[in-house]
């Protein structure tokens, strides 16, 4: 579809409706379409996006339709306050981003679609506080990287019961890969190529009854990593492993598509891009958010914008471990992984922010993490440690701006690992200016935990690492202090696996030091 055109029909479909009953699309239904469930999203301090996509089986749905929506105070739907119609088009897979504004701030409520005879299961979401509020608490999760034949997706089940605010998925939504012969449970269809495979993709995972449930319990807040198109992908140049494509552009294109239409995002995130830019099409969803004067967010993306890896083992695409001596490519200064114009918005964000918490949602690790090797500096460079200057100015515009409370959150490496962001990583008496909690899979397998407490030792910035288990993570932000709790499962191949607290840490307001709780 032409990327202005794709632009406009979200647009169009984004805006409450208001039309006669003769008017609306109404296909008939023989079975319910609201299978996927419903979600929400980017919420503000009055609004927020309502999300649904209509399928039916065998893909028979071909034509327009008119979804009504409802938004209540009471999950009786007795007190309604919203309510409106979308169209749900074939060309964004039938998918509904209803963006309600007028909410009051800092209140919670419930939603529900119309479709034909049929209607969807009921939703809970709330706004934020309005921006100069004083807000006493926010309750967050923090969650990634959900391959679906590694496992259950049990640790939804368990988050259900942690009273949240809000849920942050940092990446790795779906996998494009075929499956495994160590499956879990196995993934039908090949490689995922392709618009309607991406969406078959998406509609598996979205299958997953605890991963519905936690949807629909409060408010997500998402960016993506590189397996919603293809593994370590990197701007518009192809990542690795599965068939060849001779259009790369065209195929990152549709996935960029199908994860729009089935996250609660709004319709502006399918800009064009700067004339000029080389990304050409752009789907901007970095940004901010503000919850009154407690937080703020920054969600970043580091995989549309940033230049090839270096030095990857024999010139092939995507990633490797690189011998830093031996590349000197690393340490160029024009290399990026966010791309020049976020980076100039993040630091103008910083400049602006206030004295609350301030959460920098991102991927991946961001402090150096070394391999323990005992002659050789060897790092991974897919991460920020294949960026290092970009992860330089990252840090320098943290103590330009002063920004206070800053805290880093990110996925990607499967593993849990907590530390202090340093001014200079190079030297150890250097000052904390932020502190990080980058998770573990939701069941995405990572090596273990070999060699663990040697791989510690070499990067003393952090105070704890755990490779094994699988879960997510809990923040807590008061005034006064921050508190984190690594949940992990049991077992990720059991659907009843339990859940319980890894490791807790706390965190002074003011002062960027992790504490052990």
């Amino acid at each position: 579809m032409d990327r202005r055109h794709l632009l406009q029909l979200a647009a169009a479909t984004a805006t409450t409706l208001w039309l006669p009953r003769s008017a609306w699309s109404q296909p008939k239904f023989t079975s319910n379409p609201f299978t996927l469930g419903v979600a929400s999203g980017s919420p503000t301090h009055d609004s927020v996006v309502l999300w649904t996509r209509l399928v039916v089986p065998g893909g028979a749905l071909t034509e327009a339709a008119t979804v009504r929506w409802e938004v209540a105070r009471d999950e009786a739907f007795k007190d309604i306050v919203k309510s409106g119609q979308s169209q749900a088009l074939p060309e964004l897979g039938h998918s509904v981003h209803a963006e309600v504004g007028g909410l009051e701030p800092d209140r919670w409520y419930f939603y529900r679609f119309f479709a034909g005879d049929e209607r969807s299961p009921v939703g809970r979401t709330r706004t934020f506080p309005a921006p100069d509020a004083m807000a006493t608490r926010l309750r967050l999760a923090y969650a990634s990287c959900q391959r679906w034949e590694h496992g259950y997706f049990t640790a939804y089940r368990h988050m259900l019961n942690e009273q949240l605010d809000a849920v942050l998925f940092l990446g790795d939504y779906i996998y494009e890969y075929p499956g495994a012969k160590d499956a879990v449970r196995p993934v039908p269809g090949g490689w995922v190529l392709t618009l309607d495979d991406y969406r078959r993709r998406y509609e598996l995972h979205k299958s997953e009854p605890e991963l519905q449930a936690m949807h629909a319990a409060c408010p997500w807040i998402v960016t993506w990593d590189d397996h919603e198109v293809q593994n370590d992908y990197a701007g518009l140049h192809v990542g690795e492993n599965g068939p060849e494509v001779k259009d790369f552009p065209a195929r990152r294109a549709a996935a960029y598509q199908a994860f729009y239409e089935h996250m609660p995002l709004r319709s502006s995130v399918l800009t064009q891009a700067v004339a000029g830019l080389r990304q050409g099409a752009e789907t901007r969803i970095y940004g901010e958010l503000r919850f009154g004067r407690l937080a703020s967010f920054y969600v970043l993306d580091d995989r549309q914008y940033r230049d090839l890896h270096a030095c990857t083992k024999d010139g092939k695409p995507g990633s490797s471990s690189v011998d830093v001596a031996s590349c000197p490519l690393l340490a160029d200064p024009k290399r990026t992984l966010l791309g020049a114009p976020q980076e100039a918005w993040l630091d103008q964000a910083f400049a602006r922010a206030g004295q609350g918490w301030n959460i920098i949602t991102q991927q991946t690790l961001f402090a150096p993490r070394v391999a323990p090797t005992p002659d050789k500096t060897i790092v991974w460079n897919d991460g920020w440690d294949g960026y290092p200057a970009a992860r330089q100015r990252l840090v320098d515009s943290l103590r330009k701006r002063e920004l206070r409370n800053a805290v880093l959150l990110g996925g990607d490496v499967h593993e849990n690992w907590v530390g202090h962001v340093k001014a200079d990583f190079a030297e150890a008496k250097s000052p904390n200016v932020a502190v990080e909690f980058c998770g573990t899979s939701i069941t995405s397998r990572s090596g273990g935990n070999d060699k663990m407490a040697e791989r510690l030792a070499r990067n003393p910035h952090f105070v704890f690492a755990d490779g094994e288990r699988k879960g997510y993570g809990v923040c807590e932000f008061t005034p006064k202090r921050m508190s984190t709790a690594l949940r992990v499962v049991s077992d990720v191949t059991k659907k009843d696996a339990g859940i319980e607290t890894l490791a807790s840490f706390v965190v002074e307001a003011g002062v960027p030091k992790i504490e052990r709780a």
